[in-house]
């Protein structure tokens, strides 16, 4: 799909502001209200916009510690198991398969050091995994998921 001005335009205002109602974009781009519904719902079903998201307080919930966890594995051959281990442990936010040092980082989301203690003797008791490496997130500097999205070249 090849995406136009207004497409990009409408992206970068739910970039923005995903709750941003639908008559307050057509009128920012100069479409009515059915066509710009119409491109939404295109962009929606191509994937071009894949959801929409909260941002939540994570210390209402007493979710304090931040850790990106480097995983060292023995080879790929538990790769299926391992994949599985991630999508099913609620505290693991995001996993990367990496090159370079350790073949996957995680980022992961616990309460306190016990609770990371517990996640850690978790994951370190699946199958192929050699050990892990812990970095503690002391603040947060720079934390976005929005991208500079322009006219196709």
């Amino acid at each position: 799909m090849m995406l136009d001005e207004i497409d990009l335009k409408i992206l970068n205002m739910l970039q923005d502001d995903g709750r941003t109602k639908r008559n307050v974009l057509a009128e920012a781009v100069g479409l009515s209200l059915p066509s710009l519904s119409e491109r939404l719902n295109k962009l929606e079903e191509k994937k071009i916009i894949s959801g929409y998201f909260t941002k939540l307080d994570l210390k209402v919930f007493g979710l304090d510690l931040m850790v990106f966890i480097t995983i060292h594995t023995d080879s790929s051959k538990h790769y299926e198991s391992f994949a599985e281990n991630v999508r099913n442990t609620e505290e693991i936010l995001e996993c990367y398969a990496v090159l370079g040092e350790g073949s996957h980082v995680m980022k992961a989301l616990v309460k306190d050091s016990e609770s990371l203690e517990k996640l850690l003797s978790k994951i370190q008791s699946w199958k192929g995994v050699k050990r892990t490496h812990s970095r503690f997130i002391l603040s947060t500097i720079k934390e976005t998921t929005k991208i500079n999205v322009t006219k196709n070249k």
